[in-house]
């Protein structure tokens, strides 16, 4: 049987190690743990790599998250506006903007804990090299 392949884009999403791709960023892994959303442990339960780097190192993931945010919303309104060509509910992008807020912000409440973990983890990996075996 093939060894499975660990890919950088898999670790990133399942908040795998940057470095190694096998130990956990996350304390818990659930990601709608209130007490826990972005707790992360010193470092690498596997390989070691220093997880806090530096003070502020974080502050970076709020561009990452600012760009998923801003990706929500064209989806968002991507989803609307196809729903309207296919005639399944009528949409206006200025006659419902009603719609289109209250659709978008009950998603990003909702999806928020996952796109704070996922911020989190696009910037270690972009900030961490690989180290290979």
């Amino acid at each position: 049987m093939a060894k499975k392949r660990n890919t950088g884009v898999g670790a990133m999403m399942r908040g795998q190690c940057p470095r190694c791709r096998e130990g956990k960023i996350f304390v818990s892994a659930r990601a709608y743990r209130w007490d826990k959303i972005t707790a992360m442990p010193d470092a690498c339960p596997v390989c070691g790599e220093d997880f806090l780097r530096e003070p502020g190192f974080y502050f970076g993931a709020a561009y990452v998250s600012y760009a998923l945010t801003v990706a929500l919303w064209v989806s968002v309104f991507v989803a609307l506006t196809c729903l309207n060509w296919w005639g399944l509910m009528a949409f206006s992008f200025f006659e419902d903007v009603g719609l289109f807020l209250t659709t978008g912000i009950v998603l990003l409440i909702f999806l928020l804990p996952m796109i704070a973990r996922l911020s989190r983890s696009m910037w270690l990996h972009m900030m961490t090299r690989r180290h290979r075996k």
